[in-house]
């Protein structure tokens, strides 16, 4: 199965769009992982949110471009990293953050790039480039890891 990437802005998003992405992260982070907690942040309205498409046009992964400062002081941010069950373990969570990593570094080219990682997940990162930085910490009571990619 091909998955092609784009990126919109929050007020370029359809319906239809915007549901799929909340139903995608809803799936994943709240049921999958069992962990309730408060999702629409305040921070949709002013990120880019790129999409992973299938052939039928299926939402099968997702994340978050942050501009500096939203999350992070001095920082830009990738956020809410997701694949669906069905291209889990294809190697697709890996192209969505190469293509994410394109797209931040287009958009905010001077600013360091800084996640807060699920613990389990810092071996992905740190083959793509990031750092961890500081002590772990909880986070919705799953440890993360702060962590750093260079402009």
């Amino acid at each position: 199965m091909a998955v092609h990437y784009l990126s919109q802005s929050f007020q370029t998003l359809s319906v239809d769009q915007l549901y799929a992405i909340l139903g995608l992260r809803s799936e994943v982070f709240i049921v999958e992982q069992n962990c309730p907690y408060q999702d629409l942040d305040g921070r949709d309205a002013h990120s880019i949110h790129i999409m992973g498409l299938d052939d039928n046009g299926k939402l099968v992964a997702y994340c978050r471009l942050l501009p500096p400062d939203l999350a992070y002081p001095g920082y830009s941010s990738i956020g809410r990293v997701i694949t669906s069950m069905a291209v889990r373990g294809s190697g697709e969570g890996k192209k969505l953050m190469e293509y994410a990593i394109r797209e931040i570094k287009t958009l905010f080219p001077a600013a360091d790039v800084k996640i807060s990682a699920q613990c389990y997940a810092l071996p992905f990162y740190e083959a793509l480039g990031f750092v961890a930085i500081g002590d772990v910490y909880l986070e919705d009571d799953i440890p993360h890891q702060a962590m750093v990619l260079k402009a």
